[in-house]
């Protein structure tokens, strides 16, 4: 198999992951939902990581039609304008219930935003870490989602390499570039979520960095197997940074765009965030009456609080 070929098979074993059966349950509510419109539901994020069920759940639903899945012109034309939107969703399975943040995009979508040269990094950054395909509609669908997962990761290896140290090991890499991911969105994270996201899977991003850089055409200098040194020339660094400078300026404002749109299609989203904050940061944040009534007028004085105590990056 030629090196595309070998991560392509790669991403089919880790998407194929075997799950617990309540996340499959739900999975299979949420395409249920979407009826002849459900491309895929893939399972992302902590709880992939640490298997507390109790903690919330994270899917992406990849749909063909936005208008079948929502059933509504407004939050199918917002998905459209600014995807994904994202939902509260609620499962219970063996008297066990169930909580999950769902986000919904199109498949054109998700193929655009997982590419290098897309704009909004949250994508092709989410995919390039662990997930699991736990519902596709039939083979297209499974392929589909391969090919995508595949590119989100040959997309953040060569941001990796044109960002990244001359030489070093695969996790300097990674780490620096997920540093720069997370510093590209308005995130409440602890200072070491780089470190802790390539500690859970370390042999992994070891083995994908060389070879999605040979998927790209980046040839390794390197002969010392603990070792990675990427062909980047001066000139294409410099390109990649001015090109990463114009993706973190819009990084803070699109994702606040997404806040404030999902303030409307995520119920309970102001509880949803409050805990989320606490939960990252250990800060417990209070807000008055008004600012619960009024989430989109109070949010600009909640998040510069939160930016003035470093609670948001």
């Amino acid at each position: 198999m030629n090196a595309a070929e070998t991560l392509s098979a790669m991403v089919a074993v880790e998407l194929a992951t075997p799950l617990p059966a309540e996340v499959t349950a739900m999975a299979k509510e949420l395409a249920s939902h979407g009826g002849r419109y459900t491309v895929a539901v893939l399972f992302y994020g902590s709880v992939l990581r640490s298997g507390k069920l109790d903690d919330l759940l994270d899917f992406y639903v990849v749909v063909d039609s936005l208008r079948g899945w929502h059933q509504s012109r407004i939050p199918a034309a917002a998905n459209r304008l600014l995807p994904p939107n994202v939902i509260y969703f609620e499962y219970t399975c063996k008297k066990q219930r169930l909580r999950a943040k769902v986000a919904v995009l199109r498949l054109d979508q998700f193929r655009a935003r997982v590419a290098a040269g897309s704009l909004d990094t949250t994508i092709w950054a989410r995919y390039s870490q662990p997930s699991a395909l736990v519902w596709a509609r039939d083979s297209s669908a499974r392929s589909s989602v391969i090919d995508a997962v595949s590119q989100a990761i040959v997309s953040a290896a060569s941001w990796a390499a044109h960002l990244g140290p001359e030489s070093g090991a695969a996790e300097a890499y990674w780490q620096g570039l997920f540093q720069r991911t997370y510093g590209a969105e308005l995130r409440v994270e602890k200072a070491n979520r780089a470190e802790t996201l390539t500690g859970f899977a370390q042999s992994r991003y070891a083995t994908l960095l060389p070879l999605a850089w040979l998927v790209r055409g980046i040839e390794n200098l390197s002969t010392d197997p603990a070792l990675c040194q990427p062909n980047i020339s001066a000139a294409a660094r410099y390109r990649a940074r001015a090109g990463w400078a114009v993706r973190r300026a819009l990084g803070k404002p699109l994702n606040f765009a997404r806040l404030v749109k999902n303030a409307y299609t995520f119920a309970d989203g102001v509880d949803y965030l409050l805990w989320k904050i606490e939960r990252h940061s250990g800060v417990k944040v209070e807000l008055s009456p008004w600012q619960r009534r009024h989430p989109i007028l109070a949010a600009p004085g909640v998040l510069w609080r939160l930016r003035r105590q470093g609670v948001v990056r």
